[in-house]
């Protein structure tokens, strides 16, 4: 039986984890087509699960096993790649630590002493469904371009106005509604434009008293006022040379949108019970989530400070407009936080992916990290359940099967992935993780064509019809 970490053939490879390995045990599964490898600690174990993605394990629990036994091993079972199979000796599922460990992290179990014939199919049947993995279990997204996450069209043209805000040092206005993501899009500008390296400094309107604001921006002087102990720099002029950004400015009240247009007007600023100007070079860029239009229309905001403000303008989407985002947020919310269960989560259910779809998220982004990160502690199975985000489950629509869904799933990675490389097979078929050949042959399968339909409309007759046409076939990107 092979004990060393050296990296091995993972295609039957099966973990044995047990301190007194069973030799008979490891020449019947050597006789079965099992490549066994031994660990006799969970530490020696998780090396051998890093240096080779083993998807199945063996796990020996002993009759005396304790919570601190089970809680070590658990460290190491918490991998999504690996299946594991529990051996437990007779009547221990019916101790409860026990029985919920075999709940959380393994696959299946066997009571010593066993059939074979028994031990082969549970191993056999998680090696199966492991396999099966990359399709059934979405990959765990990182952050994208900006460190911001989203695919959709909107998001696309998102990106491409914030490298084109970078490139020049106008006041730049960030639109949207709560929870959106405006900070990180200020980030990102700020990452972008010359400036990058030198300080961001943040400050949010709303949550900070009126009467404190603009000591706040400002700051002040020693004795400036009661309680003015020692000098403050404010953050305007901490942000010297860099970006300031100004959150919730439609919350800012009318005293200080006064003092903050001079500034923007004058490049000076004056501390509070100071006795002179200071000049200050910061880049501004603001964001609220109030409509600045009607508010400058009722005069809660002065139109002069708007048009300094607004040289340039982005909009943050709706995360209800941004399609099949929801889910690529809901994975990387989920990959960030699973460590935070005690459970060993593998992703999300359908139902829980039509729920998040069909919920309208009125605090966009944020609620949904919230809601996840809340799934994560409170989930009971392997799955996340739309019950378990607190979500209405979609029940009033067709009857949909398992092979429906999954169908449709397929037909949107291809279509997203052949969009995302221009209809290149080659780059196509290697984000998707399959042969050219398997990619199109699915295609075929899902009438999915080798050209965007725009390209194919050019080539019909019909002129301003063929034109409609494609315009209504063409795949969507989100």
């Amino acid at each position: 039986m092979n004990t060393t970490c050296t990296p091995v053939d993972t295609e039957r490879t099966v973990l044995y984890v047990s301190n007194s390995p069973d030799q008979k045990l490891a020449a019947f599964l050597a006789a079965s087509g099992w490549q066994a490898v031994h660990a006799k600690s969970t530490a020696v174990a998780e090396r051998m699960l890093e240096r080779g993605n083993i998807k199945v394990g063996l796990v020996e629990l002993p009759g005396d096993c304790t919570s601190q036994h089970l809680s070590a091993l658990a460290s190491c079972m918490r991998r999504v790649e690996t299946n594991w199979v529990a051996q437990i000796a007779p009547g221990q599922a019916e101790n409860e630590l026990v029985s919920r460990f075999i709940l959380d992290y393994c696959f299946d179990f066997v009571t010593r002493p066993w059939l074979n014939e028994r031990l082969v199919f549970a191993l056999g049947h998680a090696h199966g469904l492991s396999s099966l993995r990359h399709v059934e279990v979405a990959p765990e997204p990182s952050a994208g371009r900006h460190g911001m996450v989203g695919q959709c069209e909107a998001m696309q043209q998102l990106y491409r106005r914030i490298d084109k805000c970078g490139v020049t040092d106008a006041p730049v206005f960030v639109a949207g509604e709560s929870g959106t993501g405006k900070e990180l899009t200020a980030k990102a500008i700020h990452e972008r434009s010359p400036r990058a390296g030198r300080p961001f400094v943040a400050i949010n309107c709303a949550a900070i008293p009126p009467s404190l604001l603009q000591a706040e921006l400002f700051g002040h002087e020693r004795g400036a006022f009661t309680g003015a102990l020692q000098r403050k720099i404010g953050r305007i002029e901490s942000a010297h040379e860099g970006t300031l950004f100004l959150d919730e400015i439609g919350d800012m009240p009318h005293e200080c949108q006064a003092v903050l247009l001079r500034f923007l007007q004058e490049g000076t600023i004056e501390r509070l019970g100071g006795n002179g100007p200071i000049n200050v070079d910061v880049r501004v860029i603001s964001a609220t989530h109030v409509d600045l239009d009607k508010a400058v229309e009722d005069g809660r905001f002065r139109s002069d400070l708007y048009h300094r403000l607004c040289v340039l303008r982005l909009v943050e989407p709706p995360l209800r407009e941004r399609g099949g985002d929801i889910k690529l947020l809901a994975n990387y919310a989920l990959s960030m936080y699973k460590q935070d269960g005690a459970r060993k989560l593998r992703g999300l259910s359908s139902d829980a992916i039509v729920a998040m779809s069909n919920y309208p998220w009125p605090g966009n982004v944020r609620e949904l990290i919230n809601c996840v990160r809340r799934a994560v502690v409170m989930s009971e199975g392997r799955f996340i359940t739309a019950s378990d985000l607190g979500l209405p489950e979609a029940d009033n629509g067709p009857a949909v099967t398992l092979a429906e869904i999954r169908s449709k799933a397929e037909k949107d990675a291809i279509e997203h992935a052949l969009q995302r490389h221009g209809y290149k097979l080659s780059e196509a078929a290697a984000e998707l993780g399959i042969s050219r050949a398997t990619l199109y042959r699915l295609m075929h399968a899902n009438r999915l064509h080798q050209e965007p339909a725009a390209g194919r409309a050019s080539s019909t007759a019909g002129g301003a019809d063929a034109d409609g046409e494609a315009e209504r076939r063409a795949p969507s990107l989100v």
